[in-house]
């Protein structure tokens, strides 16, 4: 089962009181990066292009635990940097836990089986494993040889000590159908609980600028590659709603929902999403009454919106189409079927 029947009760029941209350803006997810360091140099990823003092810094346990209540979403998703580098890291996953949070810690697996013991397996707790491809994929898009077997090695050991594991893996212009093909197929076999795909976005400072999608492109690629998990061929365990996978084949159109995944880290709250960096608020409230969301997505104009249809800005969209009394049977059939 990828998106676990719990969490789709909660978030359902989450959105629905939501637009009870007429709110407009209102966040799913919490992107939480409580460091910037990492152990690996990714291609794709601009994070570690920041001064060495920021690399050097760490949100503290309560400044996490301010920003998730601060927020309100049901989930929190730890990105980085590598989270697994921060010296209170368990804290701050047992503090959001405890809370209630469906929290997503995302790590490149590299201090993962050496740091089981640090965490306690809940329906609330979920690695998601950063795998971009087969071994030669992900080895290239990490710059480091070796890393897809410790990360497989890690998955399979975090699965045996009972974790809740998924993967999550980036799409870029230079992957081939038949290679994503492989890797869903070997992900399968692993027992992991659901995998995330999305096309890349060209952050800024990521050293590789080459080889991110093009919106047609990603349709064209999408199409191909989820042709057998549309036709029934591959029951493939998405963890991802079935409408942002519609999305991605261009089968859906939607526009963005940058507010539905905010982002906190060491400046503040990041303007107007986790993608963009425009500058940051001191407060989650200032993020969304005095940010001007017409500036963004991709009916605006906005160059730097044009080709994104990235999971951060459309999964929440697809979260709220899926309320639609036409397309909740094929959202619930999802979080029992894997498809």
């Amino acid at each position: 089962m990828a998106v676990q029947l719990r969490q789709a009760a909660v978030v359902g029941s989450y959105v629905i009181a939501q637009k009870l209350k007429g709110r407009k803006h209102f966040p799913i997810t919490l992107m939480l990066e409580p460091l910037f360091r990492c152990n690996l140099a990714c291609s794709g990823c601009g994070k570690i292009q920041h001064p060495v003092e920021v690399l050097r810094r760490h949100l503290s346990p309560e400044e996490c635990f301010k920003a998730a209540e601060e927020c309100g979403a049901p989930i929190v998703a730890i990105p980085g940097g590598e989270p697994l580098l921060h010296p209170q890291i368990d804290e701050i996953v047992a503090g959001l836990v405890a809370r209630k949070k469906f929290v997503y810690l995302c790590t490149n697996a590299i201090r993962l089986e050496k740091s089981l013991d640090k965490f306690t397996p809940s329906p609330y707790l979920t690695f998601s494993i950063h795998l971009d491809g087969v071994r030669q994929v992900h080895d290239r898009a990490v710059a480091r040889a070796g890393i897809f077997d410790v990360a497989v090695a890690a998955i399979k050991a975090a699965k045996a000590r009972g974790f809740r594991v998924t993967t999550n893996t980036t799409i870029f212009n230079d992957a081939t159908v038949a290679e994503v093909q492989e890797f869903l197929d070997f992900a399968s076999t692993l027992g992991i609980d659901g995998m995330m795909i999305s096309p890349g976005y060209p952050y800024e400072k990521a050293p590789d600028q080459e080889h991110f999608l093009h919106r047609d492109q990603t349709k064209a690629l999408f199409r191909e590659i989820l042709a057998p998990w549309k036709t029934g061929k591959k029951r493939w365990n998405f963890n991802a709603n079935p409408l942002f996978l519609d999305f991605l084949m261009g089968e859906k159109d939607y526009e963005c929902t940058p507010w539905g995944m905010p982002s906190y880290s060491l400046f503040g709250w990041q303007k107007p999403c986790y993608l963009l960096g425009e500058g940051y608020y001191s407060t989650y409230r200032e993020l969304i009454e005095q940010t001007d969301w017409s500036q963004y997505g991709h009916k605006s104009g906005n160059s730097k919106c044009t080709d994104c249809m990235v999971h951060c800005g459309y999964e929440p969209t697809a979260a709220d189409d899926s309320m639609r009394p036409q397309n909740m049977l094929r959202s619930l059939g999802s979080v029992f079927s894997g498809n």
